[in-house]
């Protein structure tokens, strides 16, 4: 990403490791977090030297190489057992390398003249084997550019253990590296696998000198020569610029300080050595989050609802809720002889404890004003088959949410809606939806009203003709006087008024109260629907709370990582 500063860059890492910081891998959080307090020593310290380190194993010849570029024997040469215990700087320009070299950890210290100007006088250099090396300065006091601190490591396989770590420690801070191979270790399995295949990145911070090439005819040299570069191809080093070097009879070592002066003269090292740091790390995570966006759809809650849905009894509810309906129908149009009957059997949503105190100002289905302190209602807990489907719908939505996610941030999406608090306090929260959400309202339908206002006058109409018979056969027991009743003629038929009115009352009476049961029976069944309706709208407020708001938000935290990552990565 063209005009990304390596502090854009740094900052980028850090917010997706902060991000990701719960699904990221132990050894990357604790990466990025060295990373970043490294950096940022690093970049506060002296930006007018380059730190060049000379890396190698047992016998490479950097001791003698770095007595070859500094033209003095500063660093011990042990001709039988080559080894280097302690690192040692060589420091060109004094301001600022003190501070420097203290972050690094760098006891043993050479300052170079500053004041030398002219190159030493050519002879053999000490500490070296026999034979006519050019004494080359590492550089020319004031007049080269760049303050300059050449190290010499200890061996990165070294039989003391500490004296490996050392060296990988220090490999991680400097700002140049150069790998200095022999032509007897130069495709030692050692060095590629554990240091410089994971050094991709670091490529333009990176030099490889081939020491002790005089050893080889010119056939030989140039078949090890190629033979590396294969080599550092293969580790993703292609490119990587490699030097044949003699530190014994000088041959690049003038090669190799023109390189170290020029990446001093420049100043560009340190930060390159940061970015390239930072982009290997932001690979490790980009690694582990997985590609910016998730692909495919959001999947539907419809299955998920009605899995909670049947979890917090919204059948029974519903089939409550059209019970509780009839039973007042009947009791508003059944025939009044008989209405009392209805009075005797339980209302069942007050048996579960539902629509109570629901006032009739209300909507049908909407939810209380102020539901801080509900009580549980009685809907029968789910058993162990319910629960399992609960279970299995969170798992499927979460899964199908997630799909295309790495299975770190698949797992973490999973505990945040199965082992959290949140997903234990799933089913109070669906009998809390259950008991807030009005199911049925208190006012009644016209029709219930003009229906049993009809029911009295019908009863009325019957009990008037019941006594009017009453009366008739009284006045016969007596053998008193009886004035015939009206009659109702038609054709051959002749009823008596009082017998019409008594008869036909009741008939009448329980055909209306028949047909009203059937009307209610509709309507009891579209109240449960609406029921259900408002029911399923609260169950599925609580499965956006519980299940669907924590996967999203797991899905957010991920592209944004994964957004951070790759503009850290350019």
């Amino acid at each position: 990403m063209a005009g990304v500063t390596v502090a854009e860059r740094l900052d980028a890492l850090a917010h997706a490791v902060r991000v990701g910081r719960d699904v990221m891998p132990e050894a990357v959080v604790e990466a990025a977090q060295g990373l970043e307090d490294r950096a940022g020593h690093r970049l506060r310290l002296s930006a007018d030297h380059t730190v060049a380190a000379l890396a190698g194993a047992t016998g490479s010849g950097k001791s003698s190489l770095l007595n070859a570029l500094a033209g003095e024997p500063l660093a011990e040469v042990d001709v039988l057992r080559p080894t280097t215990s302690e690192a040692l700087a060589v420091v060109r320009g004094r301001d600022g390398s003190a501070g420097l070299l203290d972050w690094l950890g760098v006891r043993r210290r050479h300052q170079l003249p500053e004041d030398d100007a002219t190159d030493a006088p050519a002879g053999p250099a000490s500490g070296t084997a026999s034979g006519a090396a050019p004494r080359v300065r590492l550089g020319r006091g004031p007049r080269t550019p760049g303050g300059l601190i050449l190290l010499d490591l200890p061996d990165h396989d070294s039989v003391r253990t500490e004296h490996r770590l050392e060296a990988e420690r220090l490999v991680a801070l400097v700002d140049l590296m150069v790998w200095v191979l022999d032509p007897q270790k130069y495709a030692d399995a050692v060095v590629h696998e554990r240091y410089l295949r994971g050094l991709v990145e670091h490529r333009d911070v990176m030099l490889v000198v081939l020491n002790q090439v005089d050893r080889l005819t010119d056939a030989e040299r140039r078949a090890c020569h190629a033979d590396l570069q294969r080599l550092l191809a293969e580790d993703g080093l292609a490119g990587v610029r490699v030097l044949d070097v003699s530190a014994r009879t000088g041959e690049g070592v003038d090669a190799l300080r023109a390189a170290l002066d020029d990446a001093a003269a420049r100043r560009v090292a340190a930060q390159a050595r940061v970015e390239a740091d930072v982009v290997r790390l932001a690979r490790q995570v980009q690694a582990a989050c997985g590609p910016v966006g998730r692909g495919g759809r959001t999947p539907s809650t419809s299955e998920l609802v009605t899995s909670l849905a049947g979890a917090a009894g919204v059948p029974a509810v519903a089939e409550a809720v059209r019970g509780t309906r009839l039973l007042r129908a009947r009791q508003a149009t059944g025939w009044p002889p008989t209405r009392w009957l209805s009075r005797l059997r339980p209302d069942p949503l007050r048996r579960l404890h539902l629509g109570e105190g629901t006032g009739g100002g209300q909507g049908r289905g909407e939810r209380r004003p102020s539901m801080p302190d509900v009580v549980r209602t009685s809907v029968p807990r789910p058993g162990p088959a319910e629960l399992a489907r609960v279970r299995a719908a969170v798992r499927d939505y979460t899964d199908a949410a997630t799909a295309s996610l790495p299975d770190a941030w698949v797992l973490e999406a999973r505990g945040r809606t199965e082992g959290s608090a949140e997903a234990q306090a799933l089913p109070d929260a669906l009998d809390r939806a259950v008991s807030g959400t009005q199911v049925i309202s208190d006012r009644r339908p016209v029709w219930w009203t003009v229906v049993g206002v009809l029911q009295w006058l019908l009863l009325l109409v019957a009990v008037a003709g019941l006594v009017w018979l009453g009366v008739l056969w009284g006045l016969d027991a007596l053998r008193m006087p009886v004035i015939e009743p009206p009659a109702w003629d038609q054709g051959q038929v002749s009823i008596p008024v009082p017998t019409l009115a008594a008869v036909g009352g009741t008939l009448v009476g329980l055909i209306l109260a028949g047909i009203a049961r059937l009307l209610a029976g509709v309507g009891a069944r579209r109240q449960a629907r609406r029921a259900t309706a408002h029911l399923r709208e609260a169950v599925a407020d609580v499965a956006g709370r519980h299940v669907v708001a924590p996967v999203r938000e797991v899905l957010e935290r991920h592209d944004e990582c994964a957004r951070a990552a790759a503009r850290a990565v350019g």
